[in-house]
C-alpha cells in the first residue's frame, strides 16, 4: 500500500512539473527583471519581431553602402579598378571578421542584449560621421557633383566612418542573430520547430532590408545625392534602436558565463596530464555531473571521435577523487570534453566553405562594376543604378527561402523523417552547387560582353542590357538561400551553448576570410598573368579578362565541393542529452554520422 502511495505521489509530482514547464521557461534564460520567464508573455515571435526590425535597418544601411562602395571609390575618390576592388574586399573582410571579437565579448562578459545596444550606437555614430563627411562643406569630397579633384581631408574621414560601421557590425551581427534564436526554447517541441523557421524568416527580413538598400537607397545616391541617402540611413538606424529597446520586456536573456575558452583549455591540459592512462571500455565510466545534481539544462552525450580528449574525463584512482573534481585542470566532465570536440570538428567545415564565400565576394565588386558598363535603361529615359541589379540576389534568396520553408521542408519531413527535412550540411552543399553554376554563367556572360566590346569599341558594352547579369545574381541568391542560411543555422546550433554569439561570428568569418582570400587571389593572378604576357585585371573591365577569373573560381569551387562532401559524410553532430529527451541534431541512429546524398 505504501509503495502504491509513493508511486502516486511521483506521478502527481511529474504532472505538476509538466504543467509548470508549460507555463515557465526553464532553459537557463531570465526575463528583463532576472526572473524565470513566463512562456506566454516572453520570447518566440512576439520578441523576435522587434529583433528582426533592427536587423532590417542594419542590412538596409550595410547594403546601401556596400553595393555602391566600389562605384564611390572609383568615381569620387578616383581609385583604379584593382585598388577599389581590394579596398572593398578589405572593408568587407574586416566587417565580417570583427564579429569574432564582438561575439566573444557578448558571450563572455557583456551579454547579447547589451552588446547589440552598444554596437548599434557605434554603428549609428559611423553613419552620422559618414553623413557629416558629405554634408559639411569643409569635409565634402568636392564642391560640385563632378569630382575631378577631391579634398584630401574627405578620404580619411570617409574611411574612418565606414570602419566605425565595421566595428558596430562586429558586435551587432553575432549578438543580434543569436539573441533572436535565444527567444525559442529548444526543449519545447513547438518552439523548437518555430526556431528552425526563425533562421529562414530572419533572412527574409534581411533580404527586405537588402532590397530597399540596393534599390531605394542606391537610387537616392545616384539621382538625388550621397548625403541625402546617408541622412535616411542615419534616421532609420536611430528609430530602429528605439524600437529594439522598446521590446525589452518581451525578451528572454542569457546570463554570461565568462570566457568559453578557459574550460576548453582545462580539457586540453587535463587530457595531456592523463595521456598515459587507459580509457575505460564503457564511456559511462567517464566523469560527468549527474543531471539531478546540476542546474545546467543541456548536457552532451559521449561521441566516438577524438578519443584522446576523453582522457580528461577519467577519474584517476591514484589521486584523491574530491580534489580532482574540484580542480578543472585535472578533471573535466564529458560535456566539457564534447564541447571542445565540437569546435575541433568545425574546423574542416569552416575551411571547406571558404571557396563558396569567395564566389559571394564577386557580387559586390566585379558584378556591380560590370553593370556600370552596360545599358541600364528600362523605360524611356529611366536608368537604374548599377548597384540596384544586386537586388536580384535578394529576390533569389527570398524565393529559395520561401519555397524551402513552406514546400520542401514539410515534404521532406514526411519522406525522410528528419525534423529539418534535410540535414544542415546537405543544405549547405546544395548551395555550393549553385555557387559553381553562378561562376559558370558569369564567365559566359562576361565573354559575350567582351565580344560586344570588340565588335564595337566606341560604344563598348553600352548596347548590351544589364539584365544579361540577372541570371548570375538570381542563381547566387538561390544558393545563398541554401548555403548562407545553412551556415547560420549550423554554426549557431553546433557550437557549445555558451558560445552562441561566437557561433554566428564564425559563420560571418567565412565571408570575411573569403573576402581577404579573394583580394589575395586577385593579387596572385594579376602577378602571374602579367608575367605571362597580359594581366587578367587591366585598368578597366574592357581591358580585363574577368571571364577567365570566373572560370578559375568555378574550378576551385567544384574541386572544393568534392572535399566538402568527404568532410560532411564523416561529420559527427552535437549529441544533446537533455532532461526530457535525448536528441541528436541531424544525426542518424548508430554512429551519429552525416550522409551526403
Amino acid at each position: 500500500m505504501d509503495k502504491i502511495n509513493v508511486e502516486m505521489e511521483q506521478i502527481k509530482k511529474t504532472e505538476s512539473v509538466d504543467i509548470d514547464e508549460q507555463k515557465m521557461v526553464y532553459d537557463s534564460s531570465v526575463d528583463h527583471k532576472g526572473r524565470v520567464p513566463l512562456r506566454s508573455s516572453t520570447g518566440v515571435w512576439k520578441a523576435s519581431l522587434f529583433i528582426i526590425v533592427i536587423e532590417f535597418s542594419e542590412r538596409l544601411s550595410y547594403f546601401g553602402i556596400a553595393t555602391s562602395l566600389i562605384i564611390y571609390l572609383t568615381k569620387v575618390i578616383h581609385q583604379d579598378l584593382k585598388t577599389a576592388a581590394k579596398s572593398v574586399n578589405y572593408w568587407t573582410g574586416v566587417t565580417t571578421l570583427m564579429p569574432l571579437l564582438g561575439g566573444f565579448l557578448a558571450d563572455a562578459y557583456l551579454g547579447r542584449f547589451s552588446t547589440v545596444l552598444l554596437s548599434s550606437t557605434i554603428y549609428f555614430l559611423g553613419l552620422l560621421l559618414l553623413t557629416m563627411s558629405r554634408v559639411i562643406p569643409g569635409l565634402q569630397p568636392c564642391d560640385s557633383n563632378f569630382c575631378d579633384e577631391r579634398r584630401k581631408v574627405h578620404e580619411p574621414i570617409f574611411f574612418l566612418a565606414i570602419y566605425l560601421i565595421s566595428i558596430g557590425t562586429g558586435g551587432h551581427k553575432p549578438s543580434l542573430e543569436s539573441f533572436g534564436a535565444d527567444q525559442f526554447d529548444d526543449e519545447n517541441p513547438k518552439e523548437r520547430r518555430k526556431k528552425m523557421s526563425f533562421f529562414n524568416w530572419w533572412n527574409f527580413g534581411l533580404c527586405c532590408g537588402l532590397l530597399l538598400g540596393v534599390t531605394l537607397i542606391v537610387y537616392v545616391q545616384e539621382h538625388v545625392s550621397w548625403a541625402m541617402a546617408d541622412v535616411i540611413l542615419t534616421v532609420v538606424m536611430a528609430s530602429s534602436i528605439a524600437i529594439f529597446y522598446a521590446g525589452r520586456p518581451f525578451y528572454r536573456y542569457r546570463k554570461t558565463t565568462g570566457s568559453p575558452f578557459i574550460p576548453m583549455l582545462n580539457v586540453l591540459v587535463a587530457a595531456i596530464r592523463k595521456r598515459n592512462l587507459q580509457l575505460p571500455s564503457n564511456p559511462s565510466h567517464l566523469h560527468d555531473v549527474p543531471k539531478s545534481e546540476t542546474t545546467q539544462r543541456r548536457l552532451l552525450g559521449h561521441t566516438k571521435r577524438l578519443k584522446f580528449l576523453d582522457k580528461a574525463a577519467i577519474l584517476d584512482v591514484t589521486q584523491d577523487s574530491i580534489e580532482q573534481q574540484q580542480n578543472p585542470w585535472k578533471l573535466a566532465t564529458v560535456t566539457k570534453v564534447e564541447e571542445l570536440k565540437l569546435i575541433i570538428n568545425m574546423i574542416p567545415i569552416w575551411l571547406t566553405t571558404l571557396p563558396f564565400g569567395i564566389c559571394v565576394a564577386q557580387a559586390a565588386t566585379f558584378f556591380i562594376k560590370q553593370g556600370l558598363t552596360m545599358n541600364r535603361k528600362i523605360i524611356h529615359n529611366f536608368e537604374i543604378p548599377p548597384a540596384s541589379i544586386y537586388a536580384l540576389t535578394a529576390v533569389g534568396m527570398i524565393i529559395a527561402v520561401t519555397i524551402y520553408d513552406k514546400i520542401l521542408v514539410p515534404f521532406l519531413r514526411r519522406t525522410t523523417g528528419n525534423e529539418r527535412g534535410i540535414s544542415i550540411l546537405q543544405r549547405i552543399g546544395i548551395g555550393m552547387i549553385f555557387s559553381i553554376s553562378t561562376m559558370v554563367v558569369a564567365a559566359l556572360v562576361e565573354r559575350k560582353r567582351l565580344n560586344v566590346v570588340h565588335k564595337n569599341p566606341l560604344d563598348g558594352s553600352a548596347s548590351m542590357s544589364v539584365f544579361w547579369l540577372a541570371p548570375q545574381f538570381l542563381i547566387l541568391g538561390i544558393g545563398d538561400g541554401f548555403s548562407l542560411v545553412g551556415l547560420q543555422e549550423y554554426f549557431y546550433d553546433q557550437v557549445p551553448d555558451s558560445m552562441r554569439s561566437l557561433g554566428i561570428a564564425l559563420y560571418l568569418s567565412v565571408i570575411g576570410a573569403a573576402n581577404f582570400i579573394s583580394s589575395l587571389l586577385i593579387t596572385i593572378v594579376d602577378h602571374i598573368t602579367e608575367e605571362s604576357g597580359k594581366s587578367w585585371f587591366g585598368k578597366d573591365l574592357n581591358s580585363s579578362r574577368l571571364d577567365y577569373f570566373y572560370w578559375l573560381l568555378a574550378i576551385i569551387t567544384a574541386v572544393n565541393l568534392c572535399v566538402y562532401v568527404f568532410v560532411a559524410r564523416s561529420y559527427t553532430y552535437k549529441n544533446v542529452d537533455s532532461r526530457t529527451t535525448m536528441t541528436v541534431a541531424d544525426c542518424d541512429d548508430g554512429d551519429n554520422r552525416e550522409t551526403m546524398v
